[in-house]
């Protein structure tokens, strides 16, 4: 495969005329978000907005570091968090389509640990009460979030309490690498039996694990040779490297009581040199170019600048929602770590996707992909009028502010064509 050859700086393509929008109503948005960063609730920045891949509408306020005055340019680097399970999610699927593995193949016939799995059934996390799974987990319960493991940070469930006494609330143990993390994951009991419920969690870390086994690689090698570099994504990384560190924006979480941004040194450090496990759930760092690439990938059905990722028909299979019986996350999803509900909107291979716009409350189009980070980042690609919408910034946790719904309404009231 050929690797794509555009490595132009991002700039505005279009007037909005041009592509359906209104001017005037596109400013909108700067003035909405500016309002966050002026009154000290964010740091800084960047919006793109793109329609049929063409830019229609970029800007930047605030700063990216703030205590330093560097103010958010274009090729700031941003920690983008759970927005790196799209990206593994397509990875595993194009192992998929070479028939590396089947969607019902279970997990343990690639990681043994997972093959006598155990289900929470009461208890504390003390002494839990654990039952045999009924079925073992299946790759698409990894894809889409209905394998029954959770998250430490979620303070829900005594099986997160769990998590958290192993060394997992907001990160990894120091010095595990993702095989070791895998293992001690497999020997917690799961929340649910699998494919039961709905529950964000670190299955795409797994997912990105059984990417490792499959292909023979590291997850970032394999991901900077069959999808990064052929995208042309060369900002996108597991860490920044020392020459970047200046372009990395700082991160920050809301002060308790006045909720302005304070940094958060301890945490933001650790993307300022190689992990030891290589997140596929949450732990790259990457640019608005280099997510619009990627983005624009998604738009095009699997393929960017004649590089093709994957099949047209596997796009769109990954598109539709894999929830039992066309439920919404709010129907058989556990409460989510996010600022809005998810009425509406069911959830694929590694992405939400929006199937009743009107349950869902927000202006949007059925079909309309997308998914956050959680230092507060977004993006969402609707295939319906072509509109791509890439929100980046650095505050922890992304249920600080509604910024997803928004952003959405915002650039949806600014298409007028």
């Amino acid at each position: 495969m050929s690797a794509a050859t555009s490595t132009a700086p991002l700039a505005i393509e279009a007037e909005p005329a041009e592509l359906g929008f209104d001017a005037d109503r596109l400013s909108r948005i700067d003035g909405h978000f500016a309002r966050y960063v002026d009154d000290g609730r964010l740091p800084g920045w960047l919006v793109l907005v793109s329609r049929h891949g063409r830019i229609v509408h970029l800007a930047t306020h605030g700063q990216r570091d703030l205590e330093a005055g560097l103010p958010v340019e274009i090729d700031t680097l941003f920690r983008v968090y759970s927005m790196t399970k799209p990206i593994t999610s397509v990875a595993a699927m194009m192992l998929a389509e070479e028939g590396a593995f089947e969607l019902k193949d279970p997990v343990s016939a690639f990681l043994p640990a997972f093959a006598d799995t155990r289900v929470y059934r009461s208890g504390s996390a003390l002494n839990p009460v654990t039952e045999p799974a009924s079925e073992p987990i299946r790759l698409w319960h990894l894809l889409t979030h209905t394998s029954g493991l959770t998250y430490g940070f979620h303070y829900a469930h005594p099986v997160d309490s769990m998590y958290r006494a192993a060394g997992f609330d907001f990160g990894t143990p120091p010095g595990v690498d993702l095989a070791g993390c895998c293992d001690t994951w497999a020997s917690l009991p799961l929340v649910f039996q699998p494919g039961r419920e709905w529950n964000y969690s670190v299955a795409t870390d797994v997912l990105g694990r059984v990417v490792e086994v499959v292909s023979g690689q590291p997850l970032d090698r394999f991901l900077e040779d069959r999808v990064l570099g052929p995208l042309g994504m060369h900002d996108t990384a597991f860490w920044a490297d020392e020459a970047d560190h200046g372009r990395l924006a700082a991160l920050y979480a809301p002060e308790p009581g006045t909720r302005r941004a304070v940094r958060i040194d301890a945490l933001g450090a650790t993307a300022l040199s190689r992990p030891a496990c290589l997140s596929g759930g949450g732990g790259l760092v990457s640019s608005a170019h280099d997510y619009h690439r990627f983005a624009r990938m998604l738009l095009g059905r699997g393929q960017l600048d004649g590089v093709r990722l994957l099949g047209s028909r596997t796009l769109a299979y990954m598109a539709a929602n894999h929830l039992p019986g066309g439920a919404d996350l709010e129907e058989y999803g556990r409460p989510l770590f996010a600022e809005t509900t998810f009425d509406g909107v069911g959830f694929g291979l590694g992405f939400s996707v929006v199937t009743d716009p009107v349950k869902h409350k927000v202006t949007s189009n059925a079909g309309e992909l997308g998914w956050g980070g959680a230092a507060s980042t977004a993006f969402s690609v609707d295939p319906v009028d072509g509109v791509i919408a890439i929100f980046l910034t650095q505050l922890l946790p992304s249920s600080t502010h509604p910024i997803r719904s928004q952003l959405k309404a915002l650039v949806s009231q600014a298409l007028v064509d």
